[in-house]
């Protein structure tokens, strides 16, 4: 009689759910509503740990912590996995193996963050001061005490702090969803191994030491890498690949001291008139890079993922209305197929002051971030260096230092060029893989909505080097909000996002071969 009880009331779970859910799906949010305060409260006092990618003492605390809620439950094998160069913040490891199991899954996300500017943030907001809001603050949304919620959570509340959507959400979700499982008496269906990252926003320059030196016990059928935005429509979707990102420093150098711009003005070069120039060299009016070989490297899309690419949703009218701009950069293409290129952008860029601290000058250099994000094909290295080549075909001389005096006295065009040493390259898993298809039917069994399929998303992840390293296969299933203002001032997690994640993240521990 209990078992025909339970049924009902789990079929009228389902159908008073309006989704068609699966039964364990079911089961996992049926314990989250149960525990969410417990999980609010770990997720509050996680988020109030400092995790900016270089403060090497809080990042350490936030490891601990993290180590505190796997031993809580019962992971197996909790350790700290360190690189070989000392100081480096170390991953976090733990591992479930499950009798009879014939796979093994390895969960990852990783929990340091961007730096941040108290300043720019909303007056209300401090960075690792969790703040729940009851909507989009600055779009109608205030602030409401978390402490005084008795366990009645709004799907559409969202929590405001330094690394809630990037990437502590991914840790939470992970970790609630084995305890979900668990807690239900559900059994996981693989063998479970989970990793966190402690330097993902810095560029991950000692991950290959780290899965080097632990390659044996890193081995897995599949990584699945909880980072990232869902689709812009809100629905979720699988993600087979990333881009490669790499940087370069550029500073155009001028008069040796400033000038005032009414005495030298027509006669004296102006650094940051020639690095505008310099910089509008490198694309034409259509956003097209015009750097020499820039896209000769790309690795063509093949026919699954160029169907997958055409029935992604089209979310550019949205995004434009969102963004309040009209055109996009390059014309014709979409927002989807935009990203499956590589590309430059500006990061940013400095010459003088602005505003109230501008004066009447010649500055006496520029300075500009290059970001160049890449597709499968192109080699960071390889990338930097037809930048540079570029620079030295528009006439400049090309140093990595300050000039000389007698620098000074040969060369009209003057750059130095720093390019970044912690690039990676993109890495791209096959959708039609036996263990691809597997994870999508697993996501699609925790909604009633089309699951999106992405050959690459734009964000950038090391993921070839899981490949290089362990040569195994990665997926992202991201579950943030895709307004969630990632590595910039006011970064929140929609609460109903981080629910979903905890279902997905379980029903991928669930599947089976």
């Amino acid at each position: 009689m209990k078992k025909i009880f339970a049924l009902v009331h789990t079929l009228m779970l389902l159908q008073n759910s309006g989704y068609c859910q699966s039964v364990e799906t079911l089961k996992v949010r049926e314990y989250r509503v149960a525990h969410v305060k417990d999980i609010m409260a770990e997720f509050v006092y996680f988020l109030s740990i400092p995790n900016v990618a270089i403060d090497t003492l809080n990042l350490r605390k936030n490891a601990v912590f993290i180590m505190d809620m796997m031993e809580k439950r019962n992971i197996g094998d909790v350790q700290l996995l360190s690189p070989a160069t000392a100081g480096a913040p170390p991953s976090i490891y733990g591992e479930v193996k499950v009798p009879g199991a014939k796979q093994t899954l390895i969960f990852y996300a990783h929990y340091d963050g961007q730096p941040v500017n108290p300043a720019q943030w909303l007056k209300e907001l401090e960075p690792f001061t969790p703040q729940l809001a009851n909507g989009v603050l600055g779009a109608g949304g205030e602030i409401i005490d978390i402490a005084g919620q008795s366990g009645s959570f709004d799907p559409e509340w969202r929590i405001y702090a330094r690394g809630a959507s990037d990437d502590k959400a991914g840790v939470i979700a992970i970790l609630n969803a084995y305890d979900a499982i668990i807690k239900s008496g559900l059994k996981p269906a693989c063998n479970i191994k989970f990793f966190f990252e402690g330097e993902e926003e810095a560029g991950s320059p000692h991950l290959n030491q780290i899965l080097e030196k632990y390659s044996s016990l890193l081995q897995s059928d599949l990584w699945v890498i909880c980072d990232g935005p869902v689709h812009q429509s809100g629905k979720k979707q699988v993600v087979f690949g990333v881009r490669g990102d790499a940087h370069i420093d550029l500073t155009v150098y001028a008069s040796k001291r400033p000038l005032h711009s009414g005495h030298y003005g027509n006669w004296a070069p102006n650094p940051a008139m020639m690095l505008v120039k310099l910089l509008a060299s490198m694309k034409d009016d259509n956003g097209k890079v015009t750097v020499k070989g820039f896209y000769d490297d790309v690795i063509p899309l093949t026919a699954a993922e160029k169907k997958a690419l055409q029935e992604i949703p089209s979310v550019d009218a949205q995004m434009k209305r969102e963004l309040g701009i009209i055109n996009n950069e390059m014309p014709g293409k979409s927002l989807m197929a935009s990203i499956h290129l590589p590309s430059l952008n500006i990061n940013g860029m400095q010459s003088g002051n602005v505003g109230k601290m501008a004066s009447n000058q010649i500055p006496t250099m520029a300075t500009a971030v290059l970001d160049l994000r890449l597709v499968p094909g192109n080699d960071w290295q390889k990338q930097q260096q037809k930048v540079i080549d570029h620079i030295r075909r528009q006439g400049y001389y090309v140093i990595d230092r300050e000039p000389t005096d007698p620098e000074r006295r040969k060369y009209p065009r003057i750059i130095k060029v720093i390019p970044g040493r912690d690039g990676y390259n993109a890495q791209r898993t096959s959708m039609e893989l036996p263990i691809a298809r597997n994870v999508i039917q697993a996501v699609k069994s925790t909604t009633s909505e089309p699951v999106v399929l992405v050959p690459t998303m734009g964000g950038s992840l090391p993921l070839f080097l899981f490949e290089k390293y362990l040569r195994a296969k990665t997926i992202t299933v991201p579950i943030a909000n895709h307004d969630n203002n990632q590595h910039a001032e006011n970064e929140n997690i929609r609460l109903q996002n981080l629910w979903n994640g905890i279902e997905t993240m379980a029903t991928l521990m669930l599947m089976d071969r």
